[in-house]
């Protein structure tokens, strides 16, 4: 029997936000192109408070795949431990229809994204959009799946349906700590790690698998999402370098 990897992947092609966008609502202080930017380009913006002093999350999943409760939970903690908002983090839930895909390629999570987005940066709050897929990567190998990817900076998909494939039965993970794992990964995709966009303080990132950590019981190792400890049950956690880049970067 094959071995089948699971991948917490990193990026994929931006589109170029269109010339509306970027003049769209400025009367009212909203520019949604401050949304669609080069990842890891807002890591400073979400670790510190010089411009923005709260985060709203944007979390939108496909009926029927929404995440764990203790998941989000876990991931506002993760952020209150490394990030500088004295107005807090809100998370806003909410279902769409599924949009009927049997995978979902990068082109058409962008147009997800784009076509249902509320929340842009504004007065003082800076704005994450978190989608829940019901499908598949189009990337998906029969040996190697993926289940999570940071795209915009300030945006990622989970591939949910895949997560609750390799979640909750024998041999498999705990639900909770699995999405957990990916969402606080993507996360930290966001906040510049590791190198992308929150300069290195020390030499650890992965030559082979480059901007993640080389250190193996990290969160942002790039294969965190399998490793010994979310199977025995553990949330892997960021390790000392890891801190230190965010803390340098404006963040705890």
């Amino acid at each position: 029997m094959k071995k089948i990897i699971a991948v917490i992947a990193l990026t994929f092609l931006v589109l170029s936000s269109c010339s509306k966008d970027s003049t769209e609502n400025e009367s009212i202080g909203i520019v949604k192109a401050n949304n669609k930017k080069t990842l890891g380009t807002s890591a400073h913006d979400l670790l510190s408070e010089d411009k923005f002093d709260s985060i709203l999350i944007e979390l939108v999943y496909v009926e029927g795949f929404e995440p764990s409760t203790a998941a989000i939970n876990n991931l506002v903690s993760f952020l209150n431990n490394r990030l500088h908002k004295s107005g807090g983090i809100s998370v806003e839930k909410r279902a769409i229809p599924s949009p009927g895909n049997e995978s979902y390629t990068n082109a058409q999570i962008i147009a997800i994204e784009d076509a249902n987005r509320i929340h842009y940066n504004e007065d003082g709050q800076i704005a994450v959009w978190a989608f829940f897929a019901d499908a598949k990567s189009s990337t998906d190998t029969n040996t190697a799946v993926v289940l999570g990817t940071a795209y915009r900076n300030t945006s990622f998909v989970i591939f949910e349906n895949t997560v609750q494939k390799l979640s909750n039965s024998p041999f498999k993970p705990n639900r909770t700590v699995l999405e957990t794992t990916v969402i606080n990964h993507e996360f930290g995709h966001i906040l510049g790690l590791t190198n992308v966009g929150t300069p290195l303080q020390s030499d650890h990132e992965d030559a082979a698998h480059k901007r993640h950590c080389n250190v193996t019981s990290c969160l942002m190792y790039w294969e965190s999402e399998s490793g010994n400890n979310v199977l025995g049950g553990v949330i892997p956690q960021l390790d000392a370098q890891c801190i230190a880049d965010l803390r340098a970067n404006g963040g705890k």
